[in-house]
C-alpha cells in the first residue's frame, strides 16, 4: 500500500499540473491572433488582476513596437518591467488608494485612444479590488466598507460584483465607455463559476445583465443593507446603467475546467482512476467540504481513485480566528472522513492565496481528526472560531505555494486507496 509520503507526492504532482495548465502568459500567447492587430494603428494595454504581470509581459512581447502604452493594476509590481507599460499596485480583497490611482491612470490612458486604435484589456481574478474609479460621491472608505460587509456576510462574488457595477466608472462595461471610439479586445482569465464575463473582475469590458436581483436587494437579503454608507445605498437604488459603449470582443483564455482537466490527466499518470465532479462547487465552505467527502465514498472502487472538482465556496465569518475558504473546506472534509484509511482531501486556491493567510489551502486525511485530538485540538471549536489556519498549521497540513501568478477559482482533490469503506 502506498505510504503517506507517496500520497503527498502524488498530490503535489497533480497540483502542479493543474497550475501549469492555466499559465496566464501561455494563455495570452495562444489567444492573441495576427488578425487582431492587422488594422490597429496603435495598441494600448490596460487591465487588472492577479495574473496581470504575466499577461502583460506576454502581450508586450507579441506587440513589440505596436504597443503605444499601458497601465496594469496588480497585487505587486514586478522587478522586470514591460516597455511602455506601467504597473500600479492595488489592494485585495479590499481596494486601496493604489487601486484608485490605477483606475485614474487607466482613464487617462484611454483618453488618448482614438478610432483605429486597439485597446487590449487583460482581465483576471482580483481585478475588482485592484482597479477602481469610483462614481462621484463614492469614497474609497465607502467601497472598503461595502466589500468588508459583503465578504463577512458570505456574499457570492456574483452578488458583490453586481453591487460594484453601480459604484464604479470602470466596472459593468465602464472601461468600454472610456475607450470609445477605439476597438476593445478583452482577454479574460476566469475565476468565476460558469465563466460569466459580466462578473469576472466586475466585467469592465462587458455590459451588465440588468435582470435578476439588484445590489440593494442582495444587501437586504444578506442582512447588511442598513449598515451601508449612505452614498453606496443611494447608488444601489439608483437609475439603470448607461449602456453606450465601444466595439468589443471578449475571449475566455483560461478557466477552472482547464485546470481540473489537467489535474485528471496527471492523476491518471500517477496510477489513479480519474473522476471529475464538475467546476460549479459552491456554498458554505465547511459544509461543502463535508459534501465533497461524501462524494468520495460513492466513488470508491477496487483501484486507487482521484476525484477532482472546482468552484469557489464562501465563509460566513462568526469567529475571530484566521483562515480561508479552502482551509475551512478541508477541515469540514476531515470531520467526514475521520477514521477512513488511505483517504485524502485537499482544497487550494489556484492563486496561491486563501483568505488573509500565507497558505493556498490545506489537505486532510482519514487520521487528521485523531491526530488533532492527540494534540488536544477540537476541530469543531476551530471551525466555530473561523480558525482553520491555526488548526492546519498545528498538523503541518497547510498547502503553501506562494502567489502563483494565475487565478481560476479553487480546486478540490480527493485521493482514495482501494478498499476504503
Amino acid at each position: 500500500m502506498p505510504t503517506a509520503t507517496d500520497r503527498r507526492q502524488d498530490l503535489n504532482l497533480i497540483l502542479r499540473a493543474a497550475l501549469e495548465a492555466v499559465d496566464p502568459a501561455a494563455a495570452v500567447r495562444r489567444a492573441l491572433r495576427a488578425t487582431d492587430l492587422a488594422d490597429a494603428e496603435r495598441v494600448w494595454i490596460v487591465g487588472a488582476g492577479k495574473a496581470g504581470v504575466a499577461m502583460a509581459r506576454a502581450a508586450g512581447e507579441a506587440l513589440g513596437s505596436r504597443l503605444a502604452g499601458g497601465v496594469m493594476a496588480v497585487p505587486a509590481a514586478p522587478e522586470a518591467l514591460v516597455p511602455r507599460v506601467r504597473f500600479i499596485e492595488g489592494g485585495h480583497p479590499l481596494p486601496t488608494a493604489g487601486s484608485i490611482r490605477a483606475g485614474e491612470s487607466v482613464a487617462a490612458l484611454l483618453g488618448q485612444a482614438r478610432a483605429g486604435d486597439l485597446v487590449l484589456a487583460l482581465i483576471s481574478g482580483g481585478g475588482s479590488a485592484l482597479l477602481e474609479l469610483p462614481e462621484p460621491g463614492v469614497s474609497l472608505a465607502d467601497l472598503q466598507q461595502l466589500t468588508d460587509l459583503a465578504l463577512r456576510a458570505g456574499a457570492p462574488i456574483e452578488s458583490l460584483n453586481r453591487m460594484r457595477w453601480r459604484l464604479s466608472q470602470l466596472k459593468g462595461g465602464g472601461l468600454l465607455r472610456l475607450a470609445a471610439p477605439a476597438r476593445v479586445l478583452g482577454l479574460v482569465l476566469s475565476d468565476v463559476i460558469g465563466n460569466p464575463l459580466e462578473i469576472i473582475a466586475s466585467g469592465p469590458t462587458v455590459m451588465p445583465i440588468l435582470s435578476g436581483p439588484t445590489g440593494w436587494e442582495v444587501a437586504e437579503r444578506l442582512g447588511f443593507a442598513a449598515d451601508l454608507p449612505a452614498a453606496v445605498g443611494a447608488r444601489l437604488r439608483g437609475a439603470p446603467l448607461d449602456i453606450e459603449h465601444a466595439s468589443v470582443e471578449n475571449r475566455i483564455i483560461g478557466s477552472n475546467k482547464l485546470a481540473g482537466e489537467a489535474a485528471l490527466v496527471a492523476a491518471a499518470r500517477c496510477g489513479y482512476t480519474p473522476v471529475y465532479l464538475g467546476d460549479t462547487w459552491q456554498g458554505e465552505a465547511w459544509e461543502t467540504g463535508r459534501s465533497f467527502a461524501r462524494e468520495l465514498f460513492s466513488a470508491r472502487g477496487p483501484q486507487p481513485i482521484c476525484v477532482v472538482a472546482g468552484g469557489e465556496t464562501t465563509v460566513r465569518v462568526r469567529g475571530h480566528g484566521r483562515g480561508g475558504r479552502n482551509q475551512e473546506f478541508a477541515l469540514g472534509a476531515a470531520l467526514e472522513i475521520a477514521g477512513q484509511p488511505d483517504m485524502w482531501v485537499a482544497s487550494f486556491g489556484t492563486d496561491g492565496i486563501d483568505g488573509p493567510t500565507d497558505a493556498a489551502g490545506a489537505f486532510v486525511t482519514g487520521d487528521t481528526v485523531a491526530r488533532a485530538k492527540d494534540l488536544g485540538l477540537d476541530p469543531q471549536a476551530f471551525l466555530a472560531d473561523n480558525d482553520a489556519y491555526h488548526f492546519h498549521k498545528a498538523l503541518n497540513s497547510l498547502i503553501q505555494t506562494g502567489p502563483t501568478g494565475t487565478n481560476v477559482n479553487d480546486l478540490m482533490i480527493g485521493l482514495l486507496g482501494p478498499g476504503v469503506r
